[in-house]
């Protein structure tokens, strides 16, 4: 009898932390805790970021892309543009989940929302500029990033659209997914972080990797020291005479290296990184938002909480003279082979503290 009691006494306690904050099921709340929290500490973290000689790239100590962003460059207005906006838009977006604003605070959410909407647009616009060259500029990377972009401002149009359409259920199912394709950039570190561990071993077992990078950029990442850049890159003297402006050479991968074999490193595996942790995103996004499925759109892990925000966008939709109230958006019902879908009733749709009701006179209407 101890063990339950005490059980039951951990929960009471957890109740007290997520209930005043508007979650009623304690993993909604433990997956906003691990999510959530993870963006915003990253995002807190690279504020630093937006002091570009300070902390981006410091004078002297400058790595990676810092080559590429010299004074008017398109790369450096771009970088500069991208962390201006995505930044505040991250560190906002933070709050948009969080039930208790959305609740209590209908204003805020709405004026954030459309602030943060905003912010992403430009950031995604920076981060286009400055493609050409991430990383190195290899293919993979340039279509990354290309692809991300494309699928974060569709998947917040979409939310615009329906929360317009006050299809509630979509906006947030849309919302979600384009939050959980953006911070795929934070999974991207740690994957990045394994995968040079593991690269770096071979090096000692004598399968190390290279990575092609061209002599000026190597110039630069070893500080100008010709006579250590000919006698580990002897081919360099053709860039360094002027004969092949635009020579290249093969640059160790190396976690344990110098500057140059490490961006050799990071340059080599970012795409790959990149990828993967979009793939992850989006296919643990799915898991918990399903789309065109038998539950039509509703979140696989709370059907009754999307099945209440139904009924909620059904009352909205018809109160504001609406075709097609309850399905005015972009719903399975509209767009897929969906069975039509009809509004339940009162009892099973009541928000839990929420204030969010639907009266039997809305549910019987037609």
């Amino acid at each position: 009898m101890a063990q339950p009691r005490a059980v039951e006494k951990a929960a009471d306690m957890a109740r007290k932390i997520y209930n005043p904050i508007g979650f009623s099921k304690f993993y909604n709340f433990v997956l906003f805790f691990i999510f959530g929290g993870a963006l915003l500490g990253f995002t807190l973290a690279r504020f630093q970021y937006l002091s570009f000689d300070h902390g981006l790239c410091p004078q002297g100590g400058g790595t990676l892309d810092c080559y590429y962003y010299t004074p008017g460059s398109l790369d450096k207005i771009g970088i500069q543009i991208h962390l201006s906006a995505i930044l505040p838009a991250s560190f906002l977006a933070v709050f948009q989940f969080v039930p208790v604003i959305r609740h209590k605070l209908l204003l805020f959410h709405r004026v954030n929302g459309y602030l943060i909407v905003l912010l992403s647009i430009v950031s995604t616009a920076g981060a286009l500029m400055l493609v050409r060259n991430a990383q190195g500029g290899p293919i993979e990377t340039q279509l990354g990033i290309g692809v991300l972009s494309f699928m974060f401002i569709v998947s917040l149009g979409l939310a615009v659209h329906n929360v317009k359409r006050l299809q509630i259920e979509q906006h947030r199912a849309w919302m979600l997914r384009a939050w959980s394709y953006a911070g795929s950039i934070v999974t991207m570190r740690l994957v990045m972080m394994a995968i040079a561990h593991v690269l770096g071993n071979y090096e000692h077992l004598g399968k190390g990797y290279s990575h092609a990078m061209p002599c000026v950029k190597v110039t630069y990442l070893m500080f100008g020291q010709v006579e250590r850049i000919l006698e580990k890159y002897p081919a360099c003297a053709q860039f360094f005479d002027g004969s092949v402006p635009g020579k290249a050479v093969a640059v160790t991968a190396d976690v344990n290296g110098d500057l140059a074999e490490l961006t050799a490193l990071y340059n080599m595996i970012f795409g790959a990184a990149f990828w993967l942790s979009v793939a992850l995103h989006a296919a643990g996004v799915e898991i918990y938002v399903s789309v065109f499925s038998i539950i039509d759109t509703q979140l696989h892990l709370t059907p009754a909480e999307a099945e209440r925000l139904r009924n909620v966008s059904y009352q909205r939709q018809l109160e504001a003279g609406m075709k097609k109230p309850g399905r005015a958006g972009l719903t399975a019902d509209r767009l897929g082979d969906s069975p039509p879908w009809a509004p339940k009733s009162t009892v099973s749709v009541a928000a839990r503290g929420s204030g969010d009701t639907v009266s039997n006179e809305h549910l019987t209407a037609k």
